[in-house]
């Protein structure tokens, strides 16, 4: 089997900073592992949504600033550049508001997740 070559990704590049929703671009992605850098230009979930996800999450905020909101907290929990945050499964979350740009690095991860084949993706 050959080698492949070893390619950088620069997660702060081609930020997409004219788009109307925050735009997920997945880097990485096999069975029971998803790594995203999601870039979101001043967007929050819609109100009352609330993510629940079957598998463990961890984000990362690269650039920006960004409020999240759990369902069982009262208030919002600021993360601004360089904070990170684990997510377990099933903890109700939503994106209460985003900076323009805010740059996230989110790995999604757990024997619950599913890819499908459309979205494998291997490390560039």
């Amino acid at each position: 089997m050959a080698e492949r070559p070893t390619t950088v990704t620069n997660l702060l590049a081609d930020l997409p900073l004219g788009a109307a929703d925050e735009v997920v671009s997945v880097l990485v992605a096999s069975p029971g592992l998803r790594v995203e850098r999601i870039v979101s230009t001043g967007q929050a979930s819609p109100p009352g949504f609330y993510y629940d996800q079957p598998h463990a999450e961890w984000v990362a905020v690269l650039t920006g600033a960004a409020d999240l909101l759990f369902a069982d907290e009262s208030a919002p929990r600021r993360l601004v550049a360089g904070d990170a945050l684990m997510i377990a499964p099933h903890r109700r979350h939503r994106v209460h508001w985003t900076e323009s740009p805010t740059v996230w690095l989110a790995i999604h991860f757990g024997p619950e997740l599913t890819v499908s084949e459309e979205e494998m993706v291997e490390a560039p």
